[in-house]
């Protein structure tokens, strides 16, 4: 039988755990990139008091969303776009779901009074005697 660990020993997807150079590693970018990347934006990991970089598991995988792009020949200025567009979409979707279990709920209290609604009727099977 498996326990469940306390929520403690899951961290965070979004929690800074990883220094640069393994951050470079896992992502396969120079740690140079990093700096690059987060000195344009594109890749911003948490800061230690001493002002060290340490990058999530989310940060990794943009890092290496944003190298995949790089490699597809697009520049550093529309793949920030594309991160605030993508951003932009999941925050919309996040709100379209919360809107939508809104409505249902609503729905479930006050059902609409303008729709006619059918009765059930037995089914009649015509059958042609010879």
């Amino acid at each position: 039988m498996t326990k469940d660990l306390p929520q403690e020993d899951h961290p965070d997807d979004d929690a800074g755990l990883y220094v640069i150079s393994v951050a470079a590693e896992l992502s396969g970018l120079h740690p140079q990139t990093l700096r690059q990347y987060d000195r344009l934006g594109l890749v911003s990991p948490d800061r230690t008091v001493g002002r060290n970089r340490r990058y999530s598991l989310r940060d990794i995988a943009s890092l290496r969303m944003v190298g995949r792009l790089v490699g597809e020949g697009i520049n550093h200025a529309g793949i920030k776009r594309i991160i605030e567009l993508e951003t932009a979409v999941a925050s919309m979707a996040m709100e379209v779901a919360k809107l939508r279990i809104e409505v249902d709920a609503l729905l479930v209290e006050n059902p609409p009074k303008g729709l006619a609604t059918r009765k059930k009727s037995d089914v009649i099977i015509y059958k042609e005697e010879n």
